[in-house]
């Protein structure tokens, strides 16, 4: 009996020892494989954005290892996963990847499945690559922590890119500013952040006007805004149920309002072709035509088509970035996964992008970027982001808040 108790002791030591996750036991036998692992909206509300993502890395990977996906004689390895787009199910399906085991994560279309699932990466050790989820709030204490690196824009830097835009304009300030904007963590995290920015540069901020997320009758909240008159209002929306079209009938204009706004991805860019036949401006992340001289956007532009046969789009601009990300670490570390020695390697590293240079800030992971100042112009089909300049990345730097 007490030879039988030992054996069962050992089967019981043994099994627990398999059951440890993979923050403690990373199954790296196979060394000719880099595991990537990808999460992204591939169903839900922001499909679109994470199958944009998802062409966008593919294409990444090619351009960046010259079709060979291999990196210091390792071959690269993705699995995908999809979020849905729902927060829980988003931290269950990274849970389950990263017990699976993977050298390196990225991905996350929306900020709540990022959010949620952020810790899981501390826990197991695991690099995370995070685009295009924008929120501030990823890099913000509590939720950072080392093993996160954002390739994507902050909410933040969309402020200081259009608080510049407006001080182009008027360098002095002296005019006033208000928003529309849904009433909504996302609508909040867009204009917070824009307060103080053009508070900053002499502009005077009037009010911030918020409609419920789901409104389809815009009107009382465009005639207070009719009412308040003020010089530049800042409109922030996503979704079909955009006010773009009670905004023209209503006429803010007649009232010496210009709308100023950031030019989204191509299918929201349809539903505002009206601006763009009353003119206005802002800033844009990506658009195909706007990157100048760039020759990772042209040959990712060229390659697409031929892929897809359809243009580029913001997103896929952005999963291009994080692929580059990715390969340069593994470049710069020799192919070495160890997720201490790829964080060495990140922190402040340069890389190249359809947009142009970034680098990883040392402080917190995140990467510093050029963004695009436009004027909008119409076309039948969209509203089209005309290049005006390039907005450089030391210009719209945002607070470090990683910290307590």
């Amino acid at each position: 009996m007490k030879k039988l108790s030992k054996i069962l002791v050992a089967v019981l030591a043994l099994v627990l020892v398999l059951a440890l996750p993979t923050a403690c036991g990373r199954d790296d036998a196979d060394d000719t494989v880099i595991r990537i692992g990808a999460i992204t909206s591939l169903s839900g509300a922001l499909q679109d954005y994470g199958e944009q993502f998802q062409r966008g890395f593919r294409l990444g990977l090619e351009f960046m290892t010259d079709g060979t996906n291999m990196v210091a004689g390792r071959e690269l390895v993705v699995t995908w996963d999809d979020t849905t787009n729902v927060a829980p199910v988003a931290r269950e399906r990274t849970l389950a990847m990263l017990e699976r085991g993977v050298d390196i994560a990225t991905g996350f279309a929306a900020s709540g499945d990022a959010l949620a699932s952020l810790d899981l990466f501390e826990e197991f050790r695991t690099i995370a690559v995070i685009e295009p989820a924008a929120s501030d709030f990823i890099i913000m204490y509590p939720n950072w922590n080392p093993y996160i690196f954002r390739t994507g824009r902050t909410s933040g830097q969309d402020a200081l890119a259009l608080a510049a835009v407006l001080a182009g304009q008027h360098p002095g300030g002296g005019r006033t500013v208000a928003a529309l904007a849904p009433d909504s963590t996302f609508g909040h995290a867009m204009v917070d952040p824009f307060i103080p920015a053009v508070q900053a540069l002499g502009f005077t901020w009037v009010e911030s006007v918020l409609a419920p997320p789901d409104a389809t009758d815009f009107t009382p909240f465009i005639l207070r805004l009719r009412e308040l008159a003020p010089d530049y209002l800042y409109v922030i929306w996503a979704g079909a149920n955009n006010p773009w079209m009670q905004l023209m009938e209503l006429d803010l204009a007649a009232v010496g309002t210009t709308i100023i706004t950031g030019a989204p991805e191509l299918a929201a860019l349809q539903g505002m072709r009206e601006l763009g036949a009353i003119g206005g401006f802002g800033f844009c992340v990506y658009y195909p035509t706007l990157p100048q001289n760039n020759p990772m956007n042209e040959w990712m532009k060229r390659r697409h088509m031929e892929q897809y046969g359809i243009p580029t789009d913001i997103f896929t601009s952005g999963g291009f970035a994080a692929a580059s990300a990715i390969v340069t670490a593994l470049e710069i570390t020799g192919g070495d996964t160890d997720p201490d020695v790829l964080r060495a390697a990140m922190q402040g590293m340069h890389f190249d992008s359809p947009t142009g240079e970034r680098w990883f800030r040392a402080e917190d992971h995140q990467a510093m970027q050029p963004l695009f100042a436009i004027e909008f112009t119409y076309s039948p089909t969209h509203m089209v982001p005309r290049y005006v300049r390039t907005i450089p990345a030391h210009e719209i730097i945002p607070p470090i808040m990683n910290r307590p």
